[in-house]
C-alpha cells in the first residue's frame, strides 16, 4: 500500500469499480447457486400442478435466469479488467503491501499484508475458475472448477469483514482520514 496514503484518480476508480463488481458478482451467484437455482426453480413449477415436460422446464429455467446471469458475465468482465489494471498500476507505480512474512513487520501490517493477499488470491481464483467454466476450459474438472468458483459465495463475505475492520482500525489509528482520501482523493 501506498505510505504517504494519497490515492490518485485511477487508483480510487479501479477501487470502487472493484467495489461496486464484487457485490454484484456475490448476489448473482447466490441467487443462481439457491433462489433462481434449477433445483428450485423446478420445485417451484412443480409446486403449481402444471403438467411441464422437463424438456420444458429446463426451457423456462433458462429463460428466467438469463437476464440476471448476463448481469454476472458483464460484471465479471469488469471485474477482470479492472484487477488486470490494478495489478499493472500497482506494479508501475512500484506500490507494494505489507509482507506479513517480513519478521520486522508490525501486527497491523502483517494483518494488512495478509488481507491483501486474501483479496488478490481470491479474486484471481475467482477470475479463473469463471473463465475456465465460461470457457469450457478443461471439461473434465467442471465439477472441481465450479466447486472452487462458488467458494466465492463463502470468501467474499469474508474479505468484506476483513477490509471493513481493517479501514476502521486504520482510521482510528494512524490513518486518520484514509476513507476520505479514498473517497475524493487528497
Amino acid at each position: 500500500m501506498e505510505t504517504k496514503n494519497k490515492f490518485s484518480a485511477l487508483h480510487r476508480l479501479l477501487h470502487w469499480v472493484m467495489a461496486f463488481s464484487m457485490p454484484v458478482l456475490l448476489v448473482t451467484g447466490f441467487l443462481r447457486m439457491y433462489w433462481m437455482g434449477k433445483k428450485a426453480v423446478f420445485a417451484a413449477v412443480n409446486s403449481q400442478d402444471l403438467e411441464v415436460t422437463k424438456e420444458q422446464s429446463n426451457a423456462m429455467y433458462k429463460v428466467l435466469r438469463e437476464p440476471m446471469w448476463e448481469w454476472h458475465v458483464i460484471f465479471a468482465h469488469v471485474m477482470i479488467i479492472a484487477f488486470i489494471i490494478r495489478v499493472i498500476y500497482m506494479i508501475a507505480k512500484g506500490i507494494r503491501f505489507p509482507n506479513p512474512f517480513k519478521g520486522s513487520t508490525s501486527i497491523k501490517e502483517k494483518m494488512q499484508g495478509l488481507t491483501y493477499i486474501y483479496f488478490y488470491l481470491y479474486v484471481f481464483m475467482a477470475a479463473f475458475t469463471g473463465i475456465c467454466l465460461r470457457q469450457d476450459f478443461f471439461p473434465d474438472l467442471h465439477k472441481p472448477l465450479e466447486a472452487t468458483h462458488k467458494l466465492g459465495v463463502y470468501l467474499f463475505p469474508i474479505f468484506i469483514v476483513l477490509h471493513f475492520v481493517g479501514v476502521f482500525l486504520a482510521e482510528k489509528g494512524k490513518d486518520k482520514g484514509i476513507t476520505s482520501k479514498m473517497i475524493g482523493g487528497e
